[in-house]
């Protein structure tokens, strides 16, 4: 898939793969690999940005992914984001979408919200909220016609 097709069509909370088509070098070539992992992952799309102006500059539409967390004892020091453009040349997978009824909790509300939690249902959302600084919080339930969209369009996972 192109980046516009998950731009398009992957629900927020989805887990997205990526890659550049090369084939992974052997462990053994250990700067090689890690910049090949760079180029191939996965991770979980948080947010979608549509294109936008500053001065005379004009930015693209993207989206973002979470890739990964780096902490110990329950606490994240780094957290990894991938913002990616729809003029990306990297290719997509859809790997997972959000079950029907879980709860997405954004940071905030409108477009320049971003998922910081996929709840299962929306006590565990309350929940984790009540563990967590978000005061403007909103919380989103996945529907039925949002994740059965795809079957019913004929697109794949």
């Amino acid at each position: 898939m192109s980046a516009h097709t998950i731009f398009d069509n992957a629900p927020i909370g989805s887990i997205v793969a990526w890659s550049d088509g090369t084939p992974q070098p052997p462990a053994r070539f250990r700067k090689k690999l890690a910049a090949w992992q760079s180029s191939n992952s996965k991770g979980r799309l948080i947010r979608k940005q549509g294109g936008r102006g500053v001065g005379n500059v004009r930015l693209s539409a993207c989206f973002t992914l979470h890739e990964v967390d780096y902490g110990a004892g329950g606490v994240i020091a780094v957290r990894v984001h991938r913002t990616i453009s729809l003029e990306s040349k990297l290719h997509f997978t859809v790997v997972e979408r959000p079950a029907i009824g879980s709860v997405r909790v954004f940071d905030r509300a409108g477009d320049g919200g971003e998922l910081v939690h996929l709840a299962t249902d929306e006590a565990d959302a309350k929940e984790w909220l009540t563990r967590h600084g978000y005061p403007a919080a909103v919380l989103q339930e996945v529907t039925a016609d949002e994740v059965g969209a795809d079957a019913v369009e004929g697109r794949a996972a």
